[in-house]
């Protein structure tokens, strides 16, 4: 099993942010991470989802996702994303993300953990260390599909 622990974060919400992905798998770990000059949390929660599915090369392997977010743990695991679809993302937010993600969840079928955050385990104190320190790294690139959507 491929396991994917993520977290996000943003300064401001909106704001600088920036995401952390831990990938394992057997003897495996990856640590993946961007920050951005402005974007919100939620976000920087759904890619560090995205990067970690983006990134796995494997498709035939059982994948659980670990979150402390309940905007991405749940848009998924109690099918409002399907919804969301059906009704072309009327009122949503983070369209460009949702539709980045759904080809990934058809082809590799994540399975969603929900974790406590900022509550001692181990890989997601990893993951907003990362995320936090990719928010306040210097030149940051632009959340193209955040800035664009305020224009």
């Amino acid at each position: 099993m491929i396991r994917i622990y993520t977290d996000g974060a943003a300064q401001g919400n909106p704001g600088p942010g920036g995401f952390g992905t831990i990938l394992k798998f057997g003897a495996h770990e990856k640590e993946l991470s961007q920050g951005f000059r402005l974007t919100t949390n939620n976000r920087m929660e759904l890619l560090a989802v995205i990067t970690g599915l983006e990134a796995i090369k494997k498709n035939d392997l059982p994948v659980m996702i670990f979150s402390d977010s309940k905007y991405v743990v749940d848009s998924v695991e109690k099918g409002w994303l399907w919804n969301w679809e059906k009704k072309n993302f009327k009122d949503k937010a983070n369209v460009d993300l949702w539709l980045r993600y759904i080809p990934l969840h058809k082809k590799l079928k994540p399975r969603f953990t929900w974790i406590k955050g900022h509550a001692g385990h181990p890989e997601n104190e990893r993951c907003d260390q990362l995320a936090v320190n990719a928010a306040n790294g210097t030149h940051l690139p632009a959340d193209i599909g955040y800035e664009q959507g305020l224009n």
